[in-house]
């Protein structure tokens, strides 16, 4: 991320649709303070484009085509990874890069798919061009933009009743965020490393992920944890 504010903000598009990729590439170039470097409508290319490109930002569908299945009139030939698993892949090896979702479904189960993965931005193509562009700066800054929909969609969740976590199971998450083993965990704990593992059990039955990614994204969105 560019640290001089005269740097206008890196984007590269992700879209299965060629005419929708252009429609993007306009409306973000014709706004000031953003460059559009590259686009694709392929998720495992998208992957290579933004380790090679550095991109500040990534706008990313969240649906991209099913390689086993005609693409429609005007999209790509894609391989097969959704906007989900490119957004994992992407922030998993170029760290820094902020992921936007745009997309046309505004489901619950779609929105929080795409807050666990670690998108800091959810947005309908049918809102508004404001719309993206705040949740574009937005995430450049290192904040979290959802369109209203979006936004009601992950405030139901929250609201729903669950276990809370105790003080050391935020410990753990605290330091499972900073990407630390169940050794190093167990070492900085000063507990054995089965206790840890114990602890994670306890942690993901609660939140209700399957995975470490998936309990440090859930344990910021509901305020447990800050990511640095």
């Amino acid at each position: 991320m560019s640290d001089d504010a005269a740097e206008p903000l890196r984007l590269l598009i992700v879209d299965d649709h060629t005419v929708v990729r252009a429609g993007l590439r306009a409306l973000l170039e014709g706004e000031p303070g953003f460059e559009v470097v590259g686009e694709t409508g392929d998720g495992t290319d998208a992957v290579r484009l933004v380790a090679r490109l550095r991109p500040d930002v990534v706008l990313m569908d969240l649906r991209l085509t099913d390689p086993g299945t005609p693409s429609p009139a005007g999209a790509d030939s894609v391989d097969g990874i959704d906007g989900i698993e490119a957004t994992r892949r992407i922030l998993a090896t170029t760290p820094g890069v902020r992921v936007v979702v745009l997309t046309s479904h505004g489901r619950t189960a779609d929105v929080l798919r795409a807050v666990e993965a670690g998108a800091r931005g959810y947005v309908l193509k049918a809102g508004p061009p404001e719309e993206l562009f705040r949740a574009v700066r937005a995430a450049a800054a290192g904040g979290m933009a959802l369109a209203p929909e979006a936004a009601a969609s992950v405030l139901g969740h929250a609201a729903e009743p669950g276990p809370a976590l105790t003080d050391r199971e935020v410990e753990v998450v605290r330091l499972l965020a900073q990407g630390h083993s169940n050794r190093a965990i167990a070492s900085t704990l000063f507990l054995a490393e089965a206790t840890i593992k114990t602890h994670l059990v306890r942690i993901y039955r609660k939140l209700g992920t399957e995975n470490r990614a998936a309990t440090v994204s859930e344990a910021v969105r509901r305020g447990l944890i800050e990511l640095a």
